[in-house]
C-alpha cells in the first residue's frame, strides 16, 4: 500500500477511533435487557465460517487472553459475534500471545494480541500490550464498521486491521466460535 493511501486509511481509522471514544458514553446507557434479543438474532444470522479452518492448542496464557477478550467485549456491551471476530483476529495476528517487540522478526512496531502499532495511533506500547485496552481499541474500530455483525468475519476484521493478508482471518473463525461458546458464560 502506498504511503498516501496508508495515511488516508489510518486517518479514517483514527477518526473512527475518536468517534468511538465519544460515542461510548451513549452506548453505556443502553438497556442490557433490550440487547439480549438483538444479540441472539445477530448470532443466528452470522455468516458461516469460510474456507479451510485452522486450530491450535491453547496454553494457560492464551486461554487467559481469550477470557480477557471476552470480558472486554462484554464490558463494551457487544454481543458474542464481536468476541468471535476479536478472538479470530488475535489468533491470526499473535496466536493469542501478548507479543512484545520481536526484534528483527517484528512487523514494524506491531505489539500485543492484535499486533497494533503505536505509530498508527493505537496507543502506547504499554497500552497495546494490555489485553483489555487492546481489545477495547479493536472493538471501537469494529463498531465503526457498518454492518459488521452480518459480514464475513475476515471482512470485518480486515476493515479494522488493514492487514497485508486480508483473507487470513477466516481460517480461525471456527476455533474462535468454539472458544466464545466455551467461555462466554464462565
Amino acid at each position: 500500500m502506498n504511503t498516501i493511501m496508508r495515511k488516508s486509511v489510518l486517518s479514517v481509522a483514527g477518526l473512527a477511533f475518536a468517534g468511538g471514544v465519544f460515542a461510548g458514553p451513549i452506548a453505556a446507557h443502553a438497556n442490557p435487557v433490550d440487547a439480549k434479543p438483538v444479540a441472539a438474532a445477530v448470532q443466528s444470522t452470522a455468516p458461516k465460517p469460510q474456507g479451510e479452518q485452522s486450530h491450535i492448542t491453547l496454553n494457560d496464557e492464551q486461554t487467559a487472553n481469550v477470557k480477557a477478550i471476552i470480558a472486554a467485549t462484554k464490558k463494551a456491551g457487544l454481543p458474542e459475534r464481536a468476541a468471535v471476530i476479536s478472538i479470530a483476529t488475535s489468533l491470526q495476528e499473535s496466536k493469542l500471545e501478548n507479543l512484545g517487540h520481536l526484534g528483527d522478526a517484528n512487523d514494524h512496531d506491531s505489539l500485543g494480541l492484535f499486533q497494533q502499532r503505536p505509530s498508527s495511533g493505537w496507543g502506547t506500547p504499554e497500552q497495546i500490550t494490555d489485553p483489555a485496552y487492546s481489545t477495547t481499541a479493536f472493538l471501537k474500530g469494529l463498531k465503526q464498521v457498518d454492518g459488521w455483525q452480518d459480514m464475513p468475519l475476515t471482512e470485518a476484521a480486515q476493515t479494522v486491521q488493514v492487514s497485508a493478508y486480508p483473507d487470513a482471518y477466516a481460517q480461525w473463525e471456527q476455533q474462535a466460535t468454539d472458544l466464545v461458546g466455551q467461555h462466554w458464560n464462565s
